[in-house]
């Protein structure tokens, strides 16, 4: 009796040992919308190394297309189904229409050193992305840029007039569609796992992207050649479930934060000389590969036509895009005259 009483009392302190682990020890889902490899793994797998090495958690990565398309992984972190998610603005303009600032042609800089230390500064980054993002429900962890964006296209193009009846893939973002019809191209929204194929039957004629990711998805392989227009850099944002990120302990908050600091860092790390690796690549796989760059005259003729671009983001995101866009140029200027100051 004393022994079945005594394996009883066991069984039950094991178990309640085991609920207890149970509940301090999580396994967090998080997906983006990469390959393996790609910047938003690079950052995820650091993210998800501090949160394991310092905790008794876990974290789940899915990479694109385990759980569909950007839009739906989206919705499954809304819905709580993720607890992480990594999506670039340009998906995210539909349900924050002021992200889509960054799809202002020649807003941010070319130059990777001015951009970083943009992101590290901008009081509109750091400041009020967040509160945009948590009005619906998102905790913004990072924000943080993959490369400039470089247009792949079945000709060489080195003026607006190159563009005429080109139809370009954009992402589902209606202020980056503007960009390209102010550029003279046919903007043709397409969900990315159709972009290969598109441009191989001839459905789009071009693409824009950042040169690794041209490189990684083999675009090059069916849109040879490469132009570097100087209009804008790729950025991305990690974020949380709100509802999942307030419910958790202050050191579970703070060990959240910490993991995206690191992978941050690890990740700014990665990107510095990632385009020319990645160009280097293309050019060895692919004899038919070209790459323009377009000169300051050439650009001129394409900036010329951003103020356009930027009058249609105002009256699509009224004050609050007002106020956004003032503190981007504020925070742009700022750097710029540190730069120049160094």
């Amino acid at each position: 009796m004393k022994a079945t009483q005594l394996l009883t009392t066991a069984s039950i302190g094991a178990m309640l040992l085991g609920m207890s682990a149970a509940a301090y020890s999580d396994n967090w889902r998080y997906a983006h919308e990469e390959y393996e490899g790609d910047v938003q793994d690079v950052f995820a797998v650091a993210f998800k190394e501090h949160i394991e090495e310092n905790s008794d958690h876990s974290v789940q990565i899915y990479r694109f297309g385990e759980l569909g398309e950007s839009d739906d992984i989206m919705e499954q972190t809304q819905n709580g189904i993720l607890q992480f998610v990594n999506q670039s603005p340009g998906f995210t303009g539909a349900l924050i229409p002021s992200a889509q600032i960054f799809f202002i042609p020649y807003l941010l800089p070319t130059d990777e050193e001015t951009v970083l230390e943009f992101f590290e500064e901008s009081k509109a980054i750091n400041e009020m992305f967040p509160e945009l993002y948590a009005e619906h429900g998102l905790e913004l962890l990072k924000m943080y840029p993959e490369g400039e964006m470089v247009v792949t296209a079945d000709e060489p193009i080195t003026s607006p007039e190159d563009f005429d009846n080109k139809k370009i893939r954009t992402m589902t973002n209606p202020l980056l569609a503007e960009t390209y019809s102010a550029f003279g191209a046919t903007p043709t929204p397409l969900p990315w796992g159709e972009v290969y194929g598109g441009l191989q039957t001839g459905i789009i004629d071009g693409q824009e992207n950042p040169i690794f990711w041209i490189e990684s998805g083999g675009l090059y392989e069916v849109s040879p050649h490469l132009i570097f227009t100087g209009h804008g850099w790729f950025t991305t944002a990690m974020m949380a479930n709100q509802d999942f990120f307030e419910g958790l302990s202050e050191e579970d908050q703070q060990l959240v934060r910490e993991a995206a600091d690191v992978a941050y860092d690890h990740t700014i790390e990665h990107i510095q000389g990632l385009s020319e690796e990645s160009l280097d690549k293309i050019m060895e796989a692919c004899d038919e590969c070209s790459v323009t760059r377009l000169d300051e005259e050439q650009i001129q003729t394409f900036r010329e036509r951003a103020p356009q671009v930027e009058e249609e983001f105002l009256e699509m995101t009224g004050e609050t895009g007002r106020e956004l866009l003032e503190q981007f140029k504020a925070d742009l200027e700022a750097v710029t005259e540190n730069g120049d100051n160094g």
